[in-house]
């Protein structure tokens, strides 16, 4: 599945390992702004390889992290 994942893919899985990402409800956040691929992030969370440990609500961010399988991946990349 590496050879599917688009460039902008592994740039969000990147910024999502790196820490600093948010989902609230379905929407992705990146240092505290809106992703500019919804379409992609919901995708890599529909897929497994975004989380986050407790519900993503409407109007609350949690923290976004990778999955196993998202950190694998990442360096399969």
């Amino acid at each position: 599945m590496g050879a599917t994942l688009s460039g902008r893919d592994r740039a969000i899985l990147r910024a999502v390992g790196g820490g600093t990402a948010e989902l609230e409800a379905t929407d992705l956040y990146v240092d505290g702004r809106h992703c500019c691929d919804q379409f992609a992030a919901r995708r890599l969370t529909t897929i497994g390889l975004i989380t986050t440990d407790g519900p993503a609500r409407s109007g609350v961010r949690v923290p976004a992290r990778l999955t196993v399988a998202g950190r694998e991946m990442l360096r399969a990349c």
